[in-house]
């Protein structure tokens, strides 16, 4: 069914607005549009709203994303307003201005759509037109940049009070074309949607040219001696060498995934005098702080310290940070206010070296990340013009801590049994490998795609759902600079490290006197030495990270059966089965957990029986290659075929919490082999 051509032309609009990052942040802002349809109870037409709800993005907005009310219902609302003080009752009574089924929530924001006498509104979060909103002479900036054409409003909390301000400012000012709100953002309308999105970005645009022309040179103060930006190779290395403590940091209260980036933004913000005073004053427009609290916290060393000292530091700056939460929160709760949702930053700054976002996913880190360079962005507006002057601390904390936010947040569907879990799975390009990382992903974790060969384990990244969910890294296991830039860039990728699947093997099918000692070497050199140089670079996060993990090593039930033409490949199995064990031992102080799998006989989507394996196995065993997994099959005690997805399985189980107190164990996925039983 086609959709309404107003929710069509609004759908266009928000696309077009939310695709362009200098118009709004990701999830930020809300468009709306008014027009009459049919109402299928009377058969007459019915006026309403349709307008942009709770959550979503206008960039990828479709008409699911919208809610669609009575404007009878909606605008009768105003004579039974309680006032300001219970005016998030007026939120509940939305749902009674509903027109239909489906869609989405109505926002916070939905009167200001509503009360408006204006066909078409858009409320927007820009950086020029926050900028504005900041500066301390937010007011008369306005009417010199703008004239009467757009009119300030005073800060207000989002909700009822703040539609009928803004519906009283266009009703006494018709040559208006929107609002600058205080401390906040944008609202411009139109009696087309044509003219409400032009009248937006002339806004935005105005304020952007104005900014520039009239900006003082140096907004964030003078360069500042020593805290200049890293070469990119020492940026990037200084970053994954410093990840493990910040993820350390970052989750005390609950683990949390990363995100990093050397943003030109932030290198120049961290380089120049006014950066500790800016930081310190925080975050402004409501969207901004939810995201990435009030505060970061700020590393205020120069950018040649060293490693170690930074992480002194870090830590000493930690403790202080948690405190100063903890005393904020203190002095704005009350007996009604939600507890407490952690005292640990969402944002941290190391000066050369760019910027550290965390968040309970991947998607909410990088968001976080962007919002504060949006948030830089508006310092420096506001900052060239006048002085950044965000709205208080009393009125941060009641956004923060909304009764209204809380209940939004209590609404998200409960986390995946690996929700802030980082995966790193060496040789997951393709079978055994691939199903386990599609299995951790589906599962909630983040997972880097290890393989010998970029473009394939990228290739199988983007099929598990791209960068917020997987990336693909290049790693020859058997080469330990190659190893340790694996992790690094897993580190750089997620923030972290919490499981490592060691997966990567290749087997070559010899009797004793046909294997020669290149054949033993290459298959000792990518399993049993691969292994060992991946878990030992990983326990080195692990342990500095301090939040425990998880090691499973896919061994093969060959590590224990002793069968003809494999000699160099059950040999280095059996050394992977001990690696479990040893490292079991050794690790368990740090609450580290090292396991491992034995599968048999997996032949669909295996590199190993793609590369010659399988032909080889077939010969010995005198049955076609195409047949040898139903042989495998048919040699078991339960005559199936052992499938990736079975050891993508046994993968998850051991990695649940039902089996957290599991350690130093193999789980035989062979669908039963007597010989491999274990003793």
């Amino acid at each position: 069914m086609a959709a309404h051509p107003t929710v069509q032309s609004l759908i266009e609009r928000s696309n077009r607005l939310g695709a362009d990052p200098k118009n709004t942040n990701y999830a930020g802002g809300n468009t709306s549009a008014k027009g009459t349809d049919r109402d299928p109870v009377t058969g007459g037409d019915v006026e309403l709203l349709w307008v942009k709800g709770s959550g979503g993005d206008l960039g990828t907005l479709k008409d699911t994303g919208l809610a669609a009310l009575r404007l009878d219902r909606m605008r009768a609302m105003v004579d039974t307003y309680p006032g300001v003080e219970r005016e998030d009752e007026m939120v509940a009574a939305f749902d009674y201005c509903l027109h239909g089924k489906g869609g989405a929530a109505p926002s916070i924001d939905t009167a200001m759509h509503g009360l408006v006498d204006a066909a078409h509104v858009d409320h927007l979060h820009p950086d020029s037109g926050i900028a504005i909103a900041c500066a301390s002479d937010g007011p008369e900036l306005t009417e010199k940049i703008f004239g009467d054409k757009v009119v300030w409003v005073p800060w207000r909390r989002p909700g009822f009070q703040l539609g009928l301000d803004i519906a009283q400012i266009k009703e006494r000012n018709p040559q208006a074309v929107g609002c600058i709100l205080g401390g906040h953002g944008i609202t411009a309308w139109g009696d087309t949607s044509e003219e409400s999105e032009q009248n937006s970005l002339w806004i935005i645009d105005t304020a952007a040219h104005y900014i520039a022309e009239h900006s003082a040179a140096e907004p964030f103060g003078p360069a500042l001696e020593g805290y200049g930006a890293l070469s990119e190779d020492e940026r990037r290395a200084k970053a994954a060498a410093l990840m493990p403590t910040i993820r350390s940091i970052a989750s005390t209260d609950k683990p949390q995934v990363g995100h990093f980036t050397d943003d030109d933004a932030v290198l120049d913000f961290l380089a120049h005098t006014e950066h500790p005073r800016l930081a310190e004053l925080g975050t402004s427009c409501p969207d901004h702080f939810l995201r990435t609290k009030v505060k970061p916290l700020v590393l205020d060393l120069p950018s040649d310290a060293s490693v170690e000292d930074a992480q002194a530091r870090l830590r000493e700056l930690h403790e202080s940070y948690r405190e100063d939460y903890q005393a904020y929160y203190d002095r704005h709760a009350d007996p009604d206010s939600p507890a407490i949702r952690g005292a640990d930053p969402a944002i941290v700054l190391i000066p050369g070296v760019g910027m550290f976002s965390f968040g309970k996913d991947k998607q909410t880190a990088r968001v976080a990340g962007e919002f504060f360079i949006n948030a830089i962005n508006v310092m420096r507006g506001a900052e060239g013009l006048s002085s950044y002057t965000p709205i208080d601390e009393r009125e941060k904390f009641r956004i923060e801590y909304w009764a209204l936010e809380e209940a939004k947040l209590q609404r998200m569907p409960k986390p995946k049994e690996l929700a802030t879990r980082i995966a790193l799975v060496t040789g997951a390009a393709s079978g055994i490998g691939k199903a386990i990382a599609k299995r951790l992903a589906a599962e909630g974790a983040v997972v880097a795609i290890a393989d010998l060969s970029l473009e394939k384990a990228q290739e199988a990244a983007a099929e598990i759902g791209g960068p917020d969910k997987a990336v693909g890294v290049r790693v020859d296991v058997s080469d330990e600079n190659a190893v340790q830039q694996a992790i690094d860039e897993t580190l750089l990728a997620f923030g972290g490290l919490d499981i490592v699947i060691n997966n990567a093997g290749l087997s070559l099918s010899k009797s004793l006197l046909d294997t020669t000692e290149k054949d033993w070497d290459l298959q000792h050199n990518v399993m049993a030495k691969g292994s060992f140089l991946v878990s030992k670079a990983a326990a080195k996060v692990l342990i500095e990270q301090n939040l425990g993990g998880d090691v499973i090593y896919i061994s093969s039930k060959n590590s224990v059966f002793a069968g003809p033409n494999n000699i160099a490949y059950s040999a280095t199995k059996a050394d992977q089965a001990h690696q479990v064990r040893l490292l079991a031992a050794e690790l368990g102080e740090h609450q580290i957990r090292v396991n491992g799998i034995n599968p048999d006989g997996v032949v669909q989507g295996s590199g190993i029986f793609a590369s010659g394996w399988g032909a080889n196995r077939a010969k010995t065993y005198g049955i076609e290659e195409q047949d040898l997994g139903k042989f495998y099959a048919q040699r078991t005690i339960l005559k199936r075929e052992v499938l990736p997805e079975n050891v993508a399985n046994a993968a998850f189980a051991l990695l649940s919490q039902d089996l957290s107190h599991t350690t130093g164990l193999h789980v035989p996925v062979d669908a039963g082999v007597a010989a491999a039983f274990l003793r």
